[in-house]
Order: structure tokens, then sequence, then C-alpha cells
């Protein structure tokens, strides 16, 4: 059985940092590409970053560029969003996701599983 299990979330202020982790298993971790995304109240899941089967390519949404890096361990089956320089608006709970298409994919629909997501809030 497939599990992702996210962590890392929690309530900072504003210009703070946190560091989101996600730990697959279930899987061949390194098969796949992951993703993050986000989903705020009321406003569909949104796409934050993906990075490839080996680590050397990713994507980022032109929101958090120059401030959130995805990384990920394949010995450890994890995948990690740093984020820094918070903002209000990076509020969310926040998805990891796990995709094994040939391109590095930046919808919700490609993607095969998903984490139960973990609540990121920023306070101004």
């Amino acid at each position: 059985q497939v599990q992702l299990v996210e962590s890392g979330g929690g309530l900072v202020q504003a210009g703070g940092s946190l560091r989101l982790s996600c730990a697959a298993s279930g899987l061949t971790f390194s098969w796949y590409h992951w993703g993050w995304f986000r989903q705020a109240p009321g406003i569909e899941r949104r796409f934050v970053a993906v990075i490839s089967r080996n680590g050397t390519n990713s994507a980022y949404a032109d929101s958090v560029k120059g401030r959130f890096t995805i990384s990920r361990d394949n010995a450890k089956d994890t995948v990690y969003l740093q984020m820094n320089s918070l903002e209000p608006e990076d509020t969310a709970v926040y998805y990891c996701a796990a995709d094994r298409d040939a391109v590095l994919v930046t919808t919700t629909q490609a993607y095969d599983y998903w984490g139960q997501g973990t609540q990121v809030a920023v306070s101004s």
C-alpha cells in the first residue's frame, strides 16, 4: 500500500522559514518525479514545485521562485520543500505527490499518489 506522509507544517511569522518533508513507502521512490502542491480555502489545488527522478531538474511556480527549494533523498525515500521568506499568501495545506510521466508535469491530474497534506499558516 502506497503511503505519503507529509510533516513540518506549522504557524510561522511572515519572513520566516519552514521545511516540509514527505516520506514515501509502498512504491519505488526513485521511479517517480515528486511534486508539491498547495490548496488554500476556496481555491483549487495549485502547483508549487516539482523535482525529477534523479534530482537534477526542477521547476517552480512563479509565486515561489527564489524563495522555495525542492529536494529529494532517494536513499531515504523522502522529498523536501524548503520555504524561506514566507508570506501570508503562502498559507495553505501543502501536499506532496508522485508522478511517473516521462517529463516534469505541473498539473494535478497527472499525479498518481498524494499525501494527506500538512497545514502551513503564515501570520503577518
